[in-house]
């Protein structure tokens, strides 16, 4: 319960760069229900899989030797798109009052590829930042790892 003695809304969002678990807790002793999964398998393809061109020859000046190099890494590249379309999901549920509080429970280094698509609102909403993995957890053990920031 927040000061005035109302219940607070929480989300939940556990999340690694090629999946995001997104829960609700509707106030203490009420647990956690997941109100949408959201897959990115992109995120876990090969690096070359994802690169549609194939590796060019650039004929470099000099001693005839050229290199081929790719403007950004495409994995990264895939995991920042998805940083943007969770963070796109936070602040829908924001504007539509969906929620109060915020728990941030990521991988690294995803965990910062989300907090920098985050607006400045979503962001004043965290109360909690876990850098680590849970999205193969439970919600029986996620309510465990959770225990120190929320009372489920």
């Amino acid at each position: 319960m927040d000061e005035r003695g109302t219940m607070t809304t929480t989300w939940i969002v556990v999340a690694n760069a090629s999946l995001a678990l997104l829960y609700v807790n509707n106030g203490p002793k009420q647990g956690l229900q997941l109100i949408k999964e959201m897959a990115h398998p992109a995120s876990r393809e090969k690096a070359s899989s994802l690169v549609t061109d194939r590796p060019g020859h650039n004929p470099g000046s000099g001693n005839g030797h050229g290199a081929f190099v790719p403007a950004t890494d495409p994995k990264q590249n895939e995991a920042e798109h998805f940083a943007l379309t969770l963070s796109k999901t936070l602040e829908h549920g924001r504007t539509e009052n969906l929620y109060k509080r915020l728990i941030m429970v990521a991988s690294s280094p995803f965990i910062g590829l989300l907090n920098q698509r985050l607006t400045g609102q979503v962001r004043n909403l965290i109360s909690d930042t876990i850098e680590k993995d849970y999205t193969r957890a439970t919600p029986k053990q996620l309510t465990t790892h959770l225990e120190n920031c929320i009372y489920l």
